[in-house]
């Protein structure tokens, strides 16, 4: 019944899905002081702005995105197909994507909290099949809703652990398409400390191995969210620092905060980025987020 009513307000103008959303991000910001002090101390960290008025204007535009990356999942996940991918009106370079595709050795599609990465996958599963790797969350009523939006068409399911790591990598030996947010906090022996705008995070090393396994082509992606619910810009470049070794966490992360620099009033600066998960030796310095919450 709800995934009826669900696609029933999916035929709603994307414009004003994200002016509902646009206001309950603000709700949310006034409601949950843990939620709000969290976003302002992530966007100061980042340096992303010139002085305090530029300071204040992006914190502002987060507030509403944030809220409007809720709401436009609404029209991504539960319009068919075809509607849902015309929300996608313009990616590239094409060329990027053609190059690795030609490689056949698979595609390693990076897509940050930034904009609408939903909209990323839906597009990239046109061209071949896309398996994206999937937290299930804690509460019991949402996976069968994100399974029944997210996991449709050419999009596969792929769970965060090792069964969903082996499912990873036979897409990448098919030749197909991976989808994976490489700023999401890992788990435990998933990751290593790496500066993320010049602060530690526990930072995921499972792309690099996929792709020195596979030789697979990594593109950083970032689906950017365009004004007045006009839909979303694909943006692609090709990652080019090292997948192994001792630097390749803080080159990931690195080339994460070039996607963000692309548009960071959409970046997802409420998660939790720096916390230490449980089991995981905390770096020599952490801030106020040390802890297992999400």
């Amino acid at each position: 019944m709800l995934i009826g009513l669900l696609r029933l307000l999916a035929k709603l103008p994307l414009s004003w899905i994200h002016a509902v959303g646009g206001a309950l991000g603000w709700v949310v910001y006034f409601l949950s002081d843990k939620y709000a002090s969290r976003l302002r101390a992530n966007l100061l960290q980042s340096r992303l702005w010139q002085d305090e008025k530029d300071y204040q204007r992006i914190l502002r535009r987060n507030i509403a995105e944030s809220g409007k990356a809720g709401t436009e999942l609404i029209p991504v996940w539960f319009r068919p197909v075809a509607p849902a991918l015309q929300l996608v009106v313009r990616a590239g370079p094409i060329a990027l994507v053609e190059a690795a595709e030609r490689r056949e050795r698979g595609v390693i599609y990076l897509t940050p909290h930034l904009g609408c990465f939903d909209a990323a996958a839906l597009w990239a599963a046109q061209r071949r099949p896309i398996t994206v790797l999937y937290r299930p969350p804690k509460m019991k009523s949402l996976p069968p809703l994100i399974e029944a939006g997210r996991g449709r068409d050419k999009v596969q399911l792929a769970p965060a652990n090792l069964a969903g790591v082996r499912l990873l990598l036979k897409a990448l030996r098919r030749g197909e398409a991976i989808g994976i947010l490489p700023d999401q906090v890992p788990g435990n022996g998933e990751g290593v400390w790496a500066d993320f705008f010049g602060r530690p995070a526990y930072t995921m090393t499972l792309a690099g191995k996929l792709a020195q396994a596979t030789g697979a082509t990594i593109l950083m992606t970032a689906a950017v969210r365009l004004a007045d619910g006009a839909g979303f810009a694909l943006h692609f470049t090709e990652y080019d620092g090292q997948i192994s070794g001792q630097n390749s966490a803080r080159d990931f992360n690195a080339a994460i905060e070039r996607v963000v620099a692309i548009e960071p009033a959409q970046y997802l600066w409420s998660y939790n980025r720096y916390k230490v998960p449980a089991g995981v030796t905390p770096p020599e310095t952490t801030g106020p987020d040390r802890g297992n919450d999400s």
